[in-house]
């Protein structure tokens, strides 16, 4: 007698293309059988597929669950029933928090879901030495150790691809244990080309998931990297070219970040299928790039296609076009409910709010009009440009209100008191501001805002709440009333709290940056990416400003030739 058995669904193969009608047969974790339809073979249990297609369970090659804002156990509740039944994630913002135990953690909390987590350690904690402050540093000698855990296969983004280019003795030293490992080096290079690609290519790197125009994607395919696409890749010119290839290559599909109000209202891996289907790619091919093609990729050589022997993680559609999941099967059993979520690493902002009660920006400029420096953003993706703006100086005090926008990166682990200040241009911003200790990938408390008197409003209330995002609406001369908050204890990255809770709230954030004039694809995201040293062009830590391209600070103010 066999444990599970499927009737009348039609069985698809990712590898041949071929969709055919047959029985589905499992004991344990395993798929025993694939006998024909109406088959004699009897089981305990019998679902009916009738009318449905039966396909692999979908594999995340590239996340991080810190970006819904979920711990493993409620981000696991929330995908699984999308049919996402393995990912492999990178935890390298709670690490950046938490050091080591932050990974340990997360496995910990993972191996409690039925969905399959598979890890990888951080490469880059922090993101950019020596130019930024974390909560934590891993050496080539932490990462040995941490690539030994149980779960463990792969080497997390390699995200200062600069460093690697040049030779650095650090990354080359963690790239060395890594190989020694065997395990999956994974890549973070966007438009890296020619020469320099090649040297990133002989580190051992090959994938990317950034954003890249079709000529750059186009060269990296071409040397065999697996290409990655997360949402935003599939821009008509990159869906063209890949559609103009001779032959389309084993592309995986990737969320990357994705927040807990878009699960809740959009899916998760099912979302990103019907996003590539109306860019235009084939169904078969979407099919293979989130099953067979991210299971090789893994070498995770038990699942990614449905056949004897493999494992039993199942998704039944209505169709290859709306993606539709109607029935999930992982490990040879139907999704049950999660166990409750755990907690760590609460109050870990070593800051007080008189630390950003006072919100001058102090300078040791002269009198008079100055050319500072300013992060122009876009409201398309993350990337920033460098650009410039007037501000005048008075008694050693820049006037910005009523000028510009302003971010503000404050340090939130030891205690330094160490503050930087730049101007944001690129969106027309009402009077608020928006505070985040959620901030790529050191997490320092960041805060934007039009208004001094908003901006140490929306700071006060996170280190009042022990970490989350806050944004302030209104006139300055009225009360400033908060208008969106997520509370986010866990390392002030995560909550315990359910689902819908949390996409509650985050949906709060989204509409409220958008009300005040954040207005972007995924405003969040833009926002607090700012603080990523590693992602172009001009970004900012507690260190200053920083020219990602050089990996170098930069003065705030440019010289004016006479």
């Amino acid at each position: 007698m066999h444990d599970l058995k499927l009737i009348g669904g039609r069985v698809v193969s990712v590898a041949t293309g071929e969709i055919w009608e047959s029985d589905v047969v499992i004991d344990g974790e395993r798929v025993a059988a694939l006998p024909g339809p109406d088959s004699a073979v009897s089981a305990r249990e019998t679902i009916d597929a009738t009318g449905l297609l039966v396909v692999p369970g979908f594999i995340d090659s590239h996340m991080h669950i810190e970006s819904s804002m979920l711990t493993p156990t409620t981000f696991a509740a929330a995908t699984l029933p999308r049919g996402t039944t393995t990912v492999l994630a990178d935890p390298h913002e709670i690490v950046n928090v938490a050091g080591a135990d932050g990974l340990r953690w997360m496995i910990e909390e993972g191996a409690k879901t039925q969905q399959s987590m598979f890890w990888a350690v951080p490469s880059c904690v922090p993101s950019l030495d020596g130019l930024e402050t974390a909560g934590a540093s891993l050496s080539a000698a932490d990462i040995d150790e941490l690539l030994a855990l149980e779960g463990v296969i792969a080497l997390g983004e390699v995200m200062d691809y600069r460093a690697v280019i040049a030779g650095g003795e650090r990354m080359r030293g963690i790239l060395e244990v890594a190989q020694r490992h065997d395990v999956i080096i994974d890549g973070h290079c966007p438009e890296l080309a020619g020469s320099e690609l090649q040297r990133y290519l002989l580190a051992g790197i090959d994938s990317d998931h950034c954003k890249n125009s079709a000529a750059a994607i186009g060269e990296k395919l071409r040397f065999g990297m697996t290409m990655m696409l997360q949402e935003k890749s599939f821009t008509p010119e990159v869906v063209e070219y890949l559609l103009e290839l001779p032959q389309l290559p084993d592309l995986c599909i990737v969320t990357d970040d994705i927040s807990a109000d878009a699960i809740q209202k959009h899916g998760h891996l099912d979302h990103l299928a019907r996003v590539a289907r109306g860019a235009g790619l084939p169904s078969l091919a979407i099919l293979r790039a989130l099953t067979l093609n991210p299971a090789r990729r893994l070498r995770l050589h038990d699942r990614g296609v449905i056949a004897p022997g493999k494992r039993a993680d199942l998704v039944l559609l209505t169709d290859l076009k709306s993606f539709e999941v109607v029935d999930v099967i992982v490990g040879g059993q139907r999704v049950r409910e999660q166990p409750p979520s755990g907690s760590a690493f609460t109050n870990s902002l070593v800051l007080r709010q008189h630390a950003v009660a006072d919100q001058r920006w102090l300078s040791d400029l002269p009198d008079g009009e100055h050319v500072f420096r300013a992060i122009r953003v876009n409201s398309v993706d993350t990337s920033t440009l460098s650009d410039t703006i007037v501000l005048p100086v008075h008694n050693g005090i820049v006037e910005w209100e009523g000028r510009c926008a302003r971010v503000t990166v404050y340090e939130r682990y030891e205690g330094s008191g160490r503050t930087a200040h730049a101007p944001v241009l690129g969106m027309e911003l009402a009077d608020g501001a928006v505070a985040t200790s959620y901030a790529h990938d050191s997490h320092n408390l960041t805060v934007i805002g039009t208004s001094a008197a908003q901006t140490a409003r929306a700071a006060e209330r996170v280190i009042e709440l022990g970490g989350g995002i806050v944004v302030c609406e209104g006139e300055t001369s009225k009360t400033h009333d908060i208008s969106a908050e997520v509370v986010l204890p866990i390392g002030g990255l995560m909550t315990a709290a359910p689902l819908a809770e949390v996409a509650h709230a985050a949906g709060e954030i989204r509409a409220a940056l958008e009300r005040w004039g954040w207005r972007h694809r995924i405003p969040f995201m833009s926002v607090s990416t700012l603080t990523l040293p590693v992602s172009p062009a001009l970004k900012i830590s507690d260190f200053g400003l920083i020219d990602v391209l050089e990996r170098r600070l930069v003065p705030a103010t440019v010289s004016v030739p006479e």
